[in-house]
């Protein structure tokens, strides 16, 4: 009996214990009193990126740290995701609040075009675009193609099926008017191009990203790499058509054995959100981000190029009116 009693007691004094830990003894008041700030006063926001060996994987972790230090309440956290078309879905779902996508999926998910046909996404906006990701055309020396007129015939990696770079592909070669009927076309993602090209089962592959490009210098190490230029002419007719697109130059030396610069088109990176988010939100968010580049530029080399100045350059959908607030500020 002694023993029970003793048992009692000590269970008493636990309880008490573990009711002062819990914060007072009126729960139901208290734990609305907990949800509170939770829900008023964080904003949790979910940032989705793409794979861990890309560059959208930890350059959304950099806009991460720089929201949870620079905009008050802030909770974000980056999520690694299947990139630009999972993402844009991922928004639709309203499982996160922040993506980096190319602009050109932007496009078209909001026109239902493309990957998007009869599937249209137009309940996102644009927030800002970062850097421009390089539609890379190449080909290995040997094969006696110089430029983008010479690939009739040829065998070309033009990306995965459904993937933006197949539709960059397709879109440049239609700029010289070359149709896949005029070519031997080879669905292959980075990595499938870069082997393919190596073992000298394709002539020419397309690769969209920022450069230099993991897969290109792979190349480049075993094989003379022979860059593809976009004519000028041909650049203007797509932008004209596409206005996502955008002139660039891949420098000279970019690539080991590259010895002079290549003139190409590129689209950009571009941070969207959902038409829900508020716009003070979206105007706190982009602010960060332009008054905290440097964190950027640490986390990724293609990130050197991030400014204020190229900040609406290329946005292909309507901005977030926050983010147009803060682009339109002196």
């Amino acid at each position: 009996m002694k023993k029970f009693l003793a048992f009692l007691m000590a269970c008493m004094v636990m309880g008490t214990l573990f009711a002062g830990c819990g914060g007072g003894a009126d729960t139901k008041k208290d734990a609305g009193k907990a949800a509170a700030p939770a829900a008023g006063g964080k904003k949790f926001i979910n940032i989705a990126t793409g794979g861990t060996s890309g560059a959208y994987f930890p350059i959304g972790g950099a806009i991460a740290d720089i929201l949870n230090k620079n905009v008050k309440g802030a909770n974000a956290s980056a999520q690694s995701t299947g990139a630009s078309v999972a993402n844009i879905n991922l928004l639709k779902q309203g499982k996160v609040d922040l993506a980096l996508v190319q602009n050109d999926i932007s496009s078209y998910a909001v026109n239902g075009t493309e990957m998007f046909k009869d599937k249209k996404v137009d309940s996102i906006k644009a927030l800002c675009t970062l850097y421009p990701e390089t539609v890379q055309v190449l080909t290995v020396d040997g094969t006696g193609i110089k430029t983008l007129n010479d690939v009739k015939g040829k065998r070309v990696a033009v990306g995965a099926a459904g993937s933006g770079t197949e539709a960059n592909a397709r879109q440049i070669l239609a700029a010289y008017g070359i149709t896949y009927n005029d070519i031997k076309v080879q669905y292959l993602s980075f990595g499938e191009a870069s082997g393919a090209l190596k073992d000298g089962n394709v002539d020419v592959a397309f690769v969209t990203a920022g450069f230099p490009t993991a897969a290109i210098q792979d190349i480049a190490s075993q094989n003379k790499v022979v860059m593809l230029p976009v004519d000028a002419d041909k650049a203007s007719a797509l932008i004209a058509k596409y206005p996502f697109y955008t002139k660039v130059t891949i420098p000279a030396k970019t690539y080991a054995s590259q010895d002079k610069d290549c003139p190409a088109v590129a689209i950009r990176c571009m941070l969207v959100v959902s038409d829900k988010m508020d716009d003070q939100t979206a105007y706190d968010i982009v602010k960060a981000i332009y008054t905290n580049v440097d964190r950027l530029k640490a986390a990724h080399k293609a990130c050197a190029v991030v400014s204020k100045a190229t900040g609406k350059d290329g946005v292909s959908i309507k901005m977030a009116a926050g983010a147009d607030k803060f682009f339109n500020e002196k």
